[in-house]
This record gives C-alpha cells, sequence and structure tokens, in this order.
C-alpha cells in the first residue's frame, strides 16, 4: 500500500515527541517530512537553563540525534524556515525554495518570546530567550561582559538569571510584580525564593517598569532606564517577560486563531488534514507553555494521525519546577485558592520551607512547595485525578510516607503504586510504560530506562522514583548507583564519603571554610547539604568544629518534637524507662499549668507531652527539670529496657540497670541518623530489641548483642553480631561500634544501611577483632560527648538562645 505523506513543521519537542508517539502504533503509515528553522536535531529546550549554567552541554540535552531521523526514514530539513502553506495543493514552501507534499499537515511551530515595546529594543545585546543560540549568546556574552539584565522574574527569567550569575556576571532582574513566579507561587513562596537568590549575589528590582534601553553609540545597549528615572548598567538585557504562540504562518494560511492556532480535542485545525499542537496551538482558550501538556497532546494527535481516532485531549493540570540547583519548588494546580476552597499552609522561614494546600469539596485542588518538593509528584497525582482526601485530611501536610494504608491513597511505594500513576511529568511516561520497557527490553539501569522511555531525562526531579521502579521490577540485578557514589546535593558533584574524607584530611572545621575548599556551587550550600556538613565537621573535629543551629533541621533547633499544628511535644528522659514519684507529680503540674492538651506513653517506654506552643518550650523544661529525651533529634533516643532479673521471674539478667548505664553512657550523642537501642532481660525479649540500632537480649551466659535492626516504615530485623559476658563489656562493645557509625556513616543513613554498604565483615574487624581500635574508638567517643551540653539546660540558662523560641515560625492555617 502506498504511504501517505505527513509534513511536521517545526523540529521542536512536541512536534517530535508526536512522531516517537506516532512510529510506536502506526510505523508504515507515512512518509515523513521535517521541517527546523534551526541547524541542530530535537533537543530539550528545558534543559538550556542547566547548559546555560554550564551544568550540561548542549549534547547531553540532544533528544534525537541525526541517525533516529535516518533510522526512522524521516526526511529532516534542517535550517528550512517554512513561509508559506497551500491548502489547496495540499504543499509547504520553504524561504529557500524547498517544498514537500502532505496527505496530513502537523504545525508545531512553538512560541516566540515576547519582546517590550520600549526604545532601544533592537539593539544589539537585547535577546530572548527560547533556543539553544539565545543560551550561546549569553554564554559569549558572559565571557566579554560584566552586567546583565533580566526582565520578567518568571521561570525562564530566573533560570537565566541563576546561569548568567554562574558565569560570573553582574545580574539584576526587573520584575512587574510584588513577588517572583506569582503566576506559581504565592507571595510566600516568592519571598523565599527571592531571599534564596539574593544570597547567591542576584540583585532585584521588583514593581518597576523599563522606560528605555540605552545606546553605546555604536548599536549596543549599555545601560537601561526605569520609569522612577534610575539607570543601571546592562551589557546584556535578556527579554523573559513573557511568550507569544508562533501563529505567523498558520494566519497566512487562513487558519482561525485567537492567542493560539485554534484546534479542537483531536488537535485538529479548521482545516481537518491540518493539526497543531504545543506552545502555537490554543485548546478550549489556552495555550500551554509547559512540556507535560504538550507530550499529553502529542498522544492524542498520534493516536489521530494513525487513524484510530478513539482519543480526546481534555486539556491539562499542570506543575512547576524550577531548575535552579540547590533550589526546590514545585507548584501544581488552584494553589492560590478561591471561592470554596479551604487553605493548610506550613511556613518555616528559618528553615526554608514552605507548604501549602488547598482542598475544594474534600478533594485537593492546588499545591505550592517551597524548600520541601519531595512529595510533589504525590500531591500532583492526587490533583489530577480528584482523589478524595477527606479520611486522610489530617495527614495530607506530611505526604505521602505519613499516609499508610489509608484507602486507595496508599501508596507507599513504587511497588504499589498504579500502572496509570505518572511517574515522569515532563514527559508524560507512566510507571507501567516503564515496567513495560524494562521487562521487553532487558534493562538494568536508570541511563537504559531513560533512552528507552525519556522517564528522568529532563529536570530528573523523578530519577529516585525511577530507580525505585527499576529495583521492585528487577531486583538486586538492577544497576543502580549506591548513595556513596551520589553527589551530596545540587551545591556540588562531591559525595558523602568524599565530603568527609576533606574535611578529615584537610582539617576544616568551618561550614564557610569547607565549602571554600570543595568549590561549594553556591556560597551558602541549601537545606539539604547545610546539615550534613554540619554534622560531619562537628562529628570529625569534636571541640573545634562550631556547631551551627541554623544548619540543623527544625526539630534540632527548637530541640523539641514540631507536630502538624505547629506546636511541639516534649519528652523528658528517663533513664532506662525509669522515674519516681518526684517527677511524675512535676510532669502532671507542667500538664496542669501549660493545659497541654495530652499527655500520653510513647513506644519507647518514655512520657510524652503533645501540643505545647514554641515560646513555653523554655519555662516548661525549666519547671521539669529534667534533662532532654533527644526524641526529636539524629542522635540517641531511648534505650528501651524490660522488668529484668530484679523483678521478673523469667529475668536472666538486669537489663534494667544496664539500659540505665547506657543511656547515661550515650547521652547527648549526636548521630547521622536517630538511634535506638533496647535491653531485654532474657530471651522472650520484651523489649523489642531485635529491631533496634543495637539490640541486647540476656542469655544464662551473658549477653547477645545485635546491630542494624529497624522498626520504622521497612521493618529490619537486626543482625546477631557478638556474645559477651559483662554488661561493660556491652557498653564498649556498644559504644565503639557506635562512634565508627558516627565517623562513617553518611548523614540520615541508618544504622541498617550503613550495614548493608559496609558489610558485617568490615564492622567485625574494626569493633570485634581489634581491641585497640575499638578501646580506641569508645574513648573518642568519651571525648565527644564530654564536650556536650544538655541543650534544655543550656537554652534555660543563656539568655540569647531563648531568642529563638519567642516566635513560632511553623504554623498551619484553619480554612482561608
Amino acid at each position: 500500500m502506498k504511504k501517505l505523506k505527513l509534513v511536521l513543521i517545526g523540529n521542536g519537542m512536541a512536534g517530535v515527541r508526536t512522531l516517537e508517539e506516532l512510529l510506536k502504533i502506526a510505523p508504515d503509515l507515512y512518509d515523513i517530512t521535517v521541517f527546523g528553522a534551526e541547524p541542530h536535531p530535537n533537543y530539550n529546550r528545558i534543559l538550556l537553563s542547566p547548559v546555560l549554567a554550564g551544568e550540561q552541554a548542549f549534547e547531553d540535552i540532544v533528544l534525537n540525534d541525526l541517525n533516529w531521523y535516518s533510522e526512522n526514514g524521516i526526511r529532516l530539513l534542517l535550517n528550512r524556515k517554512v513561509t508559506r502553506i497551500d491548502r489547496h495543493r495540499r504543499k509547504v514552501y520553504a524561504e529557500d525554495g524547498t517544498e514537500a507534499e502532505y496527505d496530513r499537515l502537523l504545525i508545531a511551530t512553538g512560541s516566540n518570546p515576547f519582546i517590550l515595546p520600549v526604545p532601544g529594543s533592537r539593539l544589539q545585546g537585547v535577546i530572548g530567550y527560547r533556543d539553544i543560540a539565545d543560551t550561546q549568546t549569553m554564554i559569549d556574552t558572559a565571557g566579554t561582559h560584566s552586567h546583565a539584565v533580566v526582565i520578567g522574574g518568571g521561570l525562564l527569567g530566573l533560570e537565566a538569571a541563576n546561569g548568567l550569575k554562574q558565569r560570573g556576571m553582574d545580574v539584576t532582574v526587573v520584575h512587574l510584580s510584588d513577588w517572583l513566579l506569582e503566576r506559581q507561587l504565592d507571595r510566600t513562596a516568592g519571598k523565599l525564593l527571592q531571599e534564596a537568590l539574593e544570597s547567591r549575589g542576584i540583585h532585584f528590582r521588583l514593581n518597576t517598569h523599563t522606560e528605555e534601553l540605552i545606546d553605546d553609540g555604536s548599536g549596543r545597549v549599555c545601560a537601561i532606564r526605569f520609569k522612577d528615572g534610575e539607570v543601571i548598567a546592562a551589557d546584556l538585557v535578556v527579554m523573559a517577560a513573557g511568550i507569544r504562540p508562533n501563529t505567523e504562518l498558520a494566519e497566512k494560511t487562513g487558519l482561525p486563531c485567537n492567542r493560539g492556532i485554534l484546534v479542537n480535542d483531536t488537535l485538529q485545525t479548521y482545516d481537518p488534514r491540518i493539526y497543531a499542537l504545543g506552545e502555537c496551538a490554543s485548546h478550549r482558550g489556552i495555550a500551554y507553555g509547559l512540556v507535560a501538556p504538550l507530550f499529553e497532546q502529542a498522544k492524542v494527535c498520534a493516536n489521530h494521525l494513525a487513524m484510530l481516532g478513539f482519543a480526546r485531549y481534555q486539556g491539562s493540570v499542570t506543575s512547576t519546577k524550577l531548575k535552579v540547583t540547590g533550589i526546590d519548588l514545585f507548584s501544581a494546580g488552584q494553589f492560590m485558592g478561591g471561592e470554596g476552597t479551604e487553605t493548610i499552609t506550613l511556613s518555616d522561614p528559618i528553615g526554608g520551607v514552605y507548604k501549602k494546600l488547598v482542598i475544594k469539596d474534600d478533594v485537593l485542588v492546588g499545591a505550592c512547595l517551597y524548600g520541601d518538593t519531595a512529595d510533589g509528584g504525590w500531591y500532583f497525582r492526587q490533583i489530577r485525578e480528584n482523589h478524595n482526601v477527606g479520611e486522610i485530611r489530617d495527614h495530607l501536610m506530611f505526604g505521602e510516607s505519613s499516609i499508610g494504608d489509608v484507602g486507595h491513597q496508599g501508596q507507599n511505594s513504587a511497588a504499589n503504586m498504579p500502572d496509570t500513576a505518572e511517574v515522569c511529568g515532563c514527559n508524560g511516561v507512566c510507571k507501567g510504560t516503564i515496567v513495560k520497557a524494562i521487562q521487553e527490553n532487558g534493562l538494568f539501569s536508570v541511563d537504559e530506562v531513560k533512552k528507552h522511555t525519556k522517564a528522568a531525562s529532563s529536570c530528573g526531579s523523578c530519577a529516585g522514583l525511577v530507580e525505585q521502579i527499576l529495583i521492585s521490577t528487577v531486583g538486586g540485578a538492577a544497576d543502580v548507583k549506591p548513595k556513596s557514589e551520589k553527589a551530596i546535593c545540587g551545591c556540588s558533584d562531591l559525595n558523602h564519603g568524599q565530603v568527609r574524607q576533606a574535611i578529615r584530611d584537610h582539617h576544616l572545621v568551618t561550614l564557610s571554610s569547607a565549602m571554600r575548599f570543595m568549590d561549594w556551587r553556591t556560597p551558602d550550600g541549601c537545606a539539604t547539604c547545610r546539615p550534613a556538613l554540619n554534622y560531619y565537621l562537628i562529628s570529625t573535629w569534636p571541640g573545634e568544629a562550631k556547631d551551627d543551629p541554623q544548619s540543623r533541621l527544625i526539630n534540632e533547633r527548637a530541640h523539641a518534637n514540631i507536630q502538624k499544628d505547629g506546636t511541639y511535644s516534649v519528652v523528658p528522659r528517663m533513664w532506662g524507662g525509669v522515674t519516681n514519684a518526684a517527677e511524675l507529680r512535676r510532669i502532671a503540674d507542667v500538664a496542669d499549668k501549660y493545659q497541654v492538651p495530652m499527655v500520653k506513653v510513647t513506644g519507647g517506654q518514655r512520657i510524652d507531652l503533645l501540643g505545647i506552643r514554641k515560646d513555653d518550650l523554655p519555662a516548661i523544661w525549666k519547671e521539669l527539670d529534667m534533662p532532654s529525651g533527644h526524641a526529636y533529634g539524629k542522635s540517641i533516643r531511648t534505650v528501651k529496657t524490660c522488668v529484668g532479673s530484679e523483678f521478673c521471674r523469667f529475668g536472666t539478667q538486669n537489663s534494667t540497670q544496664l539500659g540505665i548505664d547506657l543511656e547515661h553512657d550515650l547521652f547527648n550523642m549526636w548521630s547521622p541518623h536517630k538511634v535506638k537501642l533496647a535491653v531485654s532481660g532474657c530471651p522472650r525479649n520484651c523489649a523489642e530489641a531485635g529491631i533496634k540500632d543495637i539490640g541486647i537480649i540476656g542469655v544464662d551466659s551473658g549477653w547477645e548483642l545485635y546491630i542494624g535492626g529497624n522498626g520504622g516504615i521497612k521493618t529490619e530485623v537486626a543482625e546477631f553480631f557478638v556474645k559477651l559476658k559483662t554488661s561493660d563489656e556491652v557498653r564498649e562493645y556498644s559504644g565503639a561500634f557506635l562512634q565508627l557509625y558516627r565517623e562513617e556513616a553518611f548523614y540520615l543513613e541508618r544504622t541498617v544501611h550503613y550495614l548493608q554498604r559496609v558489610g558485617m565483615e568490615r564492622i567485625k574487624k574494626a569493633v570485634l577483632e581489634d581491641a585497640d581500635n575499638r578501646q580506641a574508638l569508645n574513648a573518642r567517643l568519651q571525648f565527644s560527648l564530654s564536650l556536650e551540653q544538655d541543650p534544655w539546660q543550656e537554652r534555660i540558662t543563656q539568655q540569647p538562645l531563648k531568642k529563638e523560641f519567642e516566635r513560632i515560625p511553623l504554623k498551619q492555617l484553619e480554612p482561608a
């Protein structure tokens, strides 16, 4: 059968994605010709910002190289701008005279940058930001000039500003609105973003109108004048004030246009032989400028080009992510709220975290996240799929991992995600597509998944989820990069091991010196790397490195456990779980005086006072007159004990006393993650020692010591380590193991994961087989702990530290 002729005008992401989808379902239906106005094959335009910032090369962002076109029999005509369409003869003509016939025509001409109509807008050095040519102009200019002005505080403008700053230019962003990204963020999140970018040296002029771009006398821009009369230097002006659908060709052809080429739910134009999609198309009055909707359009359009004819495009829920390394923000849906909506907000300006969820009729309709975007994809699924969140409303703010099995929402792992769940929003790839590709093509690495599915090949934020799907599909055969090889965060290419090594080898004792020595990309780091660096410094050089409270997570700054309503819980220490009447009376008095809403016994055998205001914390600590239970930190938590031989008729050893001794030994110990211990006085194991970081079980002849247990989301049974005769030996071996963990584990790595990474043999060699090393480890631990103070007592007695508790930075608002 003779093939039909398909012509694509526009070699961008939307058009070529349509061809990819079409080739999957109808590979032999068309002879395909592609006209591209640029001299390059199809590339990922949303990754131009990392190219500008020097984080990637152009070759890294090419989606379909020249071989792909050849292998699929596609006639590719580069550097050919189509200037005319003859609908009667069904032909298209390029400006160089090239022509091509079509049976079906697909227009994907994208958009043009909006250039402000002000004097000087045509000067040399004034550019838009839409393609690799613009990016290269900025890179070249940064090498020879100093001052850049970016007009527009939207996504592209901020990414351009960040890239130019990375290239060494002095950058000012000019924006009309009161805050940045006003279409994607609310005021609070926009101000947090501004502060983060200002810390990188970028300047901002908000509520500012541009009046004129000034000529240096040679036809090049040299300055910019604002309507208030101020003039600032500008060797480069980047117009990022918006885009306009590129409809010029369609209008000349007689196709109806209104803020885009008008298309129906099949992506057909007024002429049924001509389709349009992407930024140039207007569907139900909306022209989408984000990549995920364009890829949804591509699937529908391919379905109709293949003459299957059952797909319909009904619009998209969009989400936004800023591609600036070290800054995490995400927004989706109706995050600004509106009539009939209620808003839940979590705000921690000091910690740089802000979350806002908008609910309407028990359905999540919008989300705005800054600083902690890990659950952005999950929130997006709830919004797009209209899940009823009524049953999980109280837990919604704390993300997917806090939900548990609540109806169909209990998707706590990649394995439990439905095949229809979208994994990669940039490329519109669902879990089922990834699993199928893995199984049918024998894929074993994330890079292979990227090549076959495009998942995680754009902004990269879904790479972790893709890795989880890979592991759940092929198990141990997955070739995944361990945490030990991954960069600590986007601020550096160094992994955790290299960072620890540099701090140790070069005697780095301050955050600033460590970042300078290791060439940190951002001078102040981010919320991911600062807590890790702070821990590595104080654990490597105790007494020399000074703890930086602002580099700790909110719980450790407040020394109490934050709750969902913005209040805190206080868990005083009870050595080994033992208390007395005097302590209980003080707890009761505090509960009465401060009207504590709940007093609860914890799973670790302690008493928890819940619902305490932050500004009441120092007074409560003082009146309790008990040590901190450290129930909030990456630290020693509790040592859970059973009654033991002193009272229990089955007890073989005095577990209570050993628990008390261990808790005193380890008091004030900071660690890579939380550490829990338990001591059972007999093999009946009433203290549940088998799922603790260190579990100790009494037997007739002494004690059995287990390590690497975890009772969290994924329960891990502790592994047998050694059998010991005396409680003093247990204390020595436990201390040595914990110090080894403190010195070698990565920040936020539990003991079970540390054990899995380095292996039991490594730990046995360091602790069991080398007595001198074991004693040295224990000595280093005791030295480090000798320098620590009870944080509650410290904050009671030192007036400057009390100021931290004069306001509550975290709040949960009632329905707006």
